[in-house]
């Protein structure tokens, strides 16, 4: 079936049938946004490092942030799958770079990007930090809960230095504060904000963008409203301006260099430039109140992303009935969008009817074969339908989005039921070890490996599987 609206059928185009590696990150979460996001998003480093930082899965998002990554990180010659990109639950604009592994960058930094081009720009920033061998590399061996604790660390250096920087004793000691307690990882130097670092990330960021053939025009945007914002109190200041400082000199230099470019004056695709506001209106709609959403989308605005966003915010606040009728006239208007498909499964889901999901679910995956958030939406309501039918191919679905997405802490929970409810014992207990594995609870999830084990045939990977979770070592209690 063909789109009805030519702007749809530039933007959605036929959906790629292959399977995402992107998803092969280490998260605290489920497969979509709104079973995910926390009421409350954590912006405090001390938060952060007491509670994790708070991440995000969403595929829409994510495959966006993978079209514009990718380019970039060819350009800079970064092997293919290096690096990870990490969605953070956080309006403010900030991203960072803790190794040469993975990208943090958080919601705000696409919601704030009125183009393409300067979501493209901070990453062509981060990674000139990545390629330049900018950072003090972790520990490669640490678990994923001490991974959270050191991305706090990071941030609560970042305000140190911040703060030091600004003259701000206030930020240097709620920076500081983040950052003590004797631990040996916290007494590294994760990030550098040295100047020199920083430019040379400037240039790397202007090389990549040329060869790209992408504009440097968005970059300058965000790093100009940084070099403005230095003028101000630090308490008010983006997280970003305050770990990536840009003082105004060297935004001159920057500004001259990016003009002289052959693609300064180059503008986004109109198709990416769709994508991009479609995904802004649903992280809006996502992590706003439904009159903030009204608001920033009104009846009267009849394009795509604001009744993307409307139905999205109806979804989350109105009757079923009406969520479905808005939804439903989204999929009119694109038809062969697997994201509206997600929408709907989701609405009926979370609505309390699993078994009319199952349809939507499965239209998303035919649109897009081998998506892992895809089959674990339709592996889960196909569980939550309580249809003894529907529990075989729920689990084979399960199981491979799995092996491609490894740390869906939902992907797990809903094996573990389809495995209970076949018999399968050692099964059910191994995969609810993987799934406080995901959620970085290694005691919780070492005692569930155990009792999988000890039914499990010696040697087998499901066996296997356990004995890799039984293998790590815990932490030992500190002494006083």
């Amino acid at each position: 079936m063909q789109f009805k609206n030519r702007a749809l059928k530039r933007m959605f185009g036929p959906v790629k049938s292959q399977a995402t590696k992107f998803a092969r990150i280490f998260l605290i979460s489920a497969t979509a946004l709104s079973l995910i996001v926390p009421n409350a998003a954590i912006t405090t480093a001390q938060a952060q490092q007491k509670k994790g930082l708070p991440l995000v899965r969403d595929a829409e998002t994510e495959d966006l942030l993978r079209e514009y990554a990718k380019p970039i990180f060819r350009a800079a010659g970064l092997p293919a799958g290096q690096v990870e990109i990490v969605l953070v639950n956080d309006k403010s604009f900030n991203a960072f770079v803790p190794d040469s592994r993975r990208m943090f960058i958080n919601l705000g930094v696409i919601m704030d990007a009125k183009t393409p081009s300067e979501v493209i720009g901070v990453i062509a920033h981060e990674t000139g930090h990545i390629a330049g061998n900018h950072l003090v590399r972790m520990r490669q061996a640490a678990s994923n809960a001490q991974i959270m604790s050191v991305i706090g660390m990071i941030l609560g250096a970042g305000a140190a230095v911040a703060g030091a920087t600004t003259g701000n004793s206030s930020i240097a000691r709620g920076g500081a504060a983040a950052i003590t307690g004797g631990s040996s990882l916290a007494q590294r130097n994760f990030l550098s904000y040295r100047r020199s670092e920083e430019s040379s990330a400037d240039q790397a960021a202007l090389r990549y963008l040329n060869i790209v053939g992408v504009s440097a025009q968005g970059m300058l945007n965000t790093f100009e409203r940084m070099a403005d914002q230095a003028l101000f109190s630090a308490q008010y200041v983006d997280p970003y301006a305050l770990s990536h400082p840009m003082p105004r000199e060297r935004f001159n230099a920057l500004q001259n260099r990016a003009k002289k470019g052959k693609y300064f004056n180059k503008k986004d695709p109109q198709r990416l430039q769709l994508k991009h506001d479609m995904v802004k209106a649903k992280l809006l709609a996502f992590t706003s109140h439904k009159n903030s959403v009204y608001r920033a989308y009104p009846e009267k605005d009849k394009s795509l992303p604001a009744q993307y966003a409307r139905a999205i915010a109806s979804m989350r606040a109105d009757k079923l009935s009406r969520a479905v009728k808005k939804i439903d006239a989204l999929i009119a208007k694109g038809p062969q969008y697997p994201y509206f498909y997600e929408i709907k499964g989701q609405a009926l889901l979370e609505g309390g009817k699993p078994k009319a999901a199952i349809t939507p679910f499965r239209k998303a995956l035919a649109l897009y074969p081998g998506n892992p958030h895809f089959e674990i939406w339709l592996g889960f309501a196909m569980v939550a339908s309580n249809d003894k039918s529907y529990l075989k191919e729920a689990k084979g679905l399960l199981t491979r989005a799995l092996r491609k997405d490894r740390y869906s802490m939902t992907g797990y929970a809903q094996l573990a039921i389809a495995n209970a409810r076949l018999g399968d014992k050692a099964g059910a207990d191994l995969a609810t070890a993987q799934s406080h594995m995901a959620r970085g609870d290694t005691r919780s999830a070492q005692r569930y490996a155990k009792r999988a084990q000890q039914a499990l045939k010696v040697g087998t990977p499901a066996w296997q599987q356990a004995d890799d979770i039984l293998s790590i070592k815990m932490p030992q209690a500190r002494r006083r």
